[in-house]
């Protein structure tokens, strides 16, 4: 069996690469289960599309050019903890139920500006993506920023033995994937996880001061913390429509930073993303050219003008509590012949229909003209009224939109990943 010692030296002229698919001459191949796929399968192809190596887990595929190991996600991962080591960078380590990804692309511009800095790409996130992630960190990165998602008890915490982050940041902690995490409390230990990690190392947090969870979570540990009170940066909001617009305290005096960023729950990400530059000795008119210049573009808080329509998309991801903020944002910008499309809510469980029904009920304050409910969770949780239409899936939706345009409308489109809700703006 190849061991991770005598496999690393290859990394320096071979790349690691997991889908078979995507194979390129030299690349490494790993072989890797899925619950629908067993990559041990594919690695007689890998190695015909030219790669140098494959690595399997089944002694039944073990050919010419193949290595044997015990687990290969297991090695997987292992090999990219001893890469992380080799790296010697700093990494911050980001996680929490809202507002991680855009906290993480704003780090990653403002971080740029001084360091080569690398950051997870796209939802590469999870226990095969921060392997991959740090793979593709070379000795020419400076610093590396990882994000670590999870919808299961402990998942923080095995990402955190693989990346070994040495700064923190818990963006909040609200309801998410409740099916999986079973309770509340679950949620919270696996992202408090990420600050267990980093109190014996004497690492560093991050924390919004406004967080009263957070606070307490952290108090044991070296933190720097941001928001309206900070001690090492305060700030305040003094804009939110159409874009926020906030200010900083710095040593060259107020900055006023005007983001384009939709909805004032973004104030949040941004300070953290200010906080990060200001410890790391960004001059402070680099940390507000680096957040005025970055654009959502993950369909993520964009604010889009299509031909009839202005539309805010936020279509990557919703849980009870992003749909709760993002949907008065919605309520409390100036518009006329307002509509929300709210795409269903997964993976929460026994709090299905609660949740969906709260929703429900926060949407109609906001008087919206018309208000789309898509999905089967949203079936059972209304009373039928003329403005509100409810569809099975986004297909039917689409459909509807085809032969019903909306013209001269502010539209807000909210919804999980699951519902592909971006696919609606063609048709608005």
């Amino acid at each position: 069996m190849i061991t991770i010692e005598k496999l690393y030296p290859l990394l320096q002229e071979h790349r690691i690469t997991i889908d078979s698919r995507q194979v390129q001459a030299g690349d490494i191949f790993i072989a890797l289960k899925g619950d629908n796929f067993d990559g041990n399968r594919y690695a007689a192809d890998a190695l015909q599309k030219g790669a140098f190596l494959a690595i399997v887990d089944q002694a039944e595929f073990l050919t010419s050019g193949c290595e044997l190991v015990e687990d290969s996600l297991l090695f997987l991962q292992q090999l990219a903890h001893y890469h992380r080591q080799q790296l010697r960078i700093p990494i911050l380590g980001i996680t929490g139920t809202n507002g991680k990804t855009t906290t993480k692309e704003l780090c990653h511009a403002v971080l740029s500006r001084k360091y080569k800095t690398f950051a997870t790409q796209g939802n590469y996130n999870n226990h095969i993506g921060v392997p991959l992630t740090l793979f593709s960190m070379d000795k020419s990165t400076e610093f590396g920023i990882v994000e670590m998602g999870a919808n299961h008890p402990g998942e923080i915490a095995t990402l955190c033995q693989i990346a070994d982050p040495d700064f923190g940041i818990i963006t909040n902690i609200g309801q998410a994937h409740l099916e999986g995490f079973g309770c509340y409390d679950n949620i919270i230990a696996t992202k408090k996880a990420l600050y267990d990690h980093l109190q014996p190392k004497n690492g560093a947090v991050f924390v919004n001061a406004g967080d009263s969870l957070l606070m307490e979570l952290s108090q044991r540990l070296t933190r720097y913390t941001y928001g309206v009170t900070g001690e090492l940066l305060k700030g305040e909001i003094k804009q939110t429509i159409p874009y926020l617009v906030y200010s900083l305290k710095t040593r060259k005096g107020d900055l006023y930073v005007k983001t384009h960023l939709v909805g004032g729950y973004n104030f949040d990400n941004a300070m953290a993303a200010s906080a990060v530059g200001m410890h790391f000795g960004i001059d402070p008119l680099e940390i507000q050219a680096a957040i005025e210049n970055y654009h959502p573009s993950n369909l993520r808080s964009q604010l889009i003008k299509s031909e009839h329509n202005t539309i805010i998309l936020d279509a990557y991801n919703a849980n009870p509590s992003s749909m709760k903020v993002s949907i008065q944002n919605f309520c409390d910008m100036p518009g006329q012949h307002k509509i929300a499309i709210l795409g269903e809510m997964l993976e929460l469980g026994t709090e299905n229909v609660k949740a969906h029904q709260e929703i429900v009920r926060l949407s109609l304050q906001g008087q919206f003209e018309q208000l789309f409910l898509v999905g089967n969770n949203f079936e059972h949780c209304f009373d039928k009224c003329n403005f509100i239409t409810w569809f099975k899936d986004t297909e039917s939706c689409l459909e509807y939109l085809k032969n019903h345009p909306i013209r001269d409308a502010f539209v807000f489109i909210k919804g999980s990943r699951g519902n592909r809700l971006e696919r609606l703006v063609d048709y608005l």
